[in-house]
């Protein structure tokens, strides 16, 4: 959420930024509604104020054995009239609070300029995609010559974009989430959180995706919401607290579950686990002091690229230009791992830096030793990594001629030392 005090300082940079995104010219806008919301304050403390004045006369008046009738009908007038200055006052807080809510974050200026994911641009390629020597296959088939991945089963009690694992490919998932988090945790310096996967409103409001993003999410008839990462419960272990400096910064992990109703996305990625309602993410957020974001943001692309490395899949990290990033951004990387079914790299984490967007949504503040004033922290999110589409890439990736699955080293302690995945035919 952006702050007006900052809008007002600097309104022809703010538009600029709202411009890189696509965006219309706000700041126009914006002040006059502060102008109106502080006009009708100021009305309601001066209708205050004249009161207390009169209230003193009829005192005195009365101290006097004076008629004070026409002061104190003054009196239950202007309170009719104060309280009505305070509603309008609240009430034009609240739209403009409401219009500062559905505004994305103004990019960074090293961010590229573009419209969508053909502006994006490469910053960094690992390893050397693998050459096979016969017809590689997809994951789906992959999966289902082993008997372990079923969609159909899957469609038949829960519909489209859902899938059953079992045997060893329900194992490897395991694995691989089990693998991503010792590494965040004892490698990376995560501590590992076991979150709700139900949250309310002001969760999703302070991570940014109410109000604007309602569609995208799963609401229960009893007002929860399901978490579509656990970006959103990890944030907001920080919500309304104020921490002290030496508690930061602070780095959270998870494992959950997630769910995406996938609004807009009906004809992509309709086969297979790239993109399902239901999947498996280890998370990463980081709450760091303002100074340090910047670079808490290299840190944690590093750590989500070394879960890659340690499995051996190529990938390739790309900076996101300005009409491709999320909504609470000023800066993101997406890491994207080969496909070789697919003959190219795809989405597999993306990280990003919301500086004290979120913070503000959320009112997550730190005091400097010796400051009287408070702070908002900087918050950071990312994949450390979406798990299914992990999974996807070691099918693709070691895949052999003849349908086994070669289980990546670094897996084989998590497996019970198995090498290779076979089918159960």
């Amino acid at each position: 959420m952006h702050d007006i005090r900052k809008i007002r300082e600097n309104p022809q940079a703010f538009d600029a930024g709202l411009a890189r995104r696509g965006g219309q010219a706000l700041s126009t806008e914006l002040i006059a509604l502060d102008d109106e919301r502080k006009a009708l304050g100021t009305m309601a403390q001066d209708i205050q104020s004249e009161r207390n004045a009169t209230a003193k006369q009829i005192g005195q008046l009365k101290a006097k054995g004076e008629d004070a009738s026409e002061l104190i009908e003054q009196v239950s007038k202007s309170k009719d009239a104060q309280a009505e200055a305070e509603q309008k006052a609240k009430d034009a807080t609240e739209k403009l609070n409401a219009v500062l809510a559905g505004i994305a974050n103004i990019p960074d200026a090293d961010v590229p300029d573009g419209a969508d994911e053909n502006d994006n641009v490469e910053v960094k390629k690992w390893g050397t995609p693998k050459s096979f020597d016969f017809a590689v296959k997809d994951h789906v088939d992959l999966g289902e010559a082993l008997g372990m991945m079923d969609f159909e089963v899957a469609a038949k009690m829960s519909g489209a974009r859902f899938v059953i694992l079992s045997g060893q490919l329900a194992r490897l998932e395991r694995a691989l989430a089990n693998f991503m988090l010792d590494q965040q945790t004892e490698q990376n310096g995560y501590t590992e959180v076991n979150p709700p996967a139900l949250v309310k409103d002001t969760a999703l409001f302070g991570t940014g995706q109410l109000p604007k993003f309602a569609e995208d999410l799963f609401h229960t008839e009893d007002d929860y919401w399901l978490i579509p990462t656990a970006e959103v419960p990890l944030t907001n272990i920080v919500a309304g607290e104020m921490i002290a400096e030496d508690y930061l910064p602070r780095r959270y992990t998870a494992m959950t579950w997630c769910f995406r109703s996938e609004a807009g996305s009906a004809g992509k990625d309709t086969r297979g686990m790239i993109r399902q309602h239901q999947f498996t993410k280890v998370e990463m957020v980081s709450v760091v002091k303002p100074e340090d974001s910047d670079d808490e943001l290299k840190r944690m692309t590093g750590c989500a690229e070394g879960i890659l490395e340690a499995l051996e899949l190529p990938y390739r990290t790309v900076a996101l230009c300005t009409g491709d990033m999320g909504f609470g951004a000023v800066k993101t990387f997406d890491i994207e791992v080969w496909l070789p079914a697919q003959d190219t790299y795809r989405e597999i984490s993306s990280c990003s830096n919301t500086r004290d967007f979120q913070a503000r949504r959320m009112n997550a503040r730190f005091k400097r030793a010796g400051e009287k004033k408070p702070e908002f922290v900087n918050t950071l999110n990312g994949s450390g990594l979406a798990v299914g589409r992990c999974m996807v890439a070691v099918l693709e990736n070691y895949q052999n001629e003849d349908g086994s699955i070669t289980v990546p080293e670094a897996l084989r302690p998590y497996m019970g030392g198995l090498e290779v995945i076979k089918g159960t035919g």
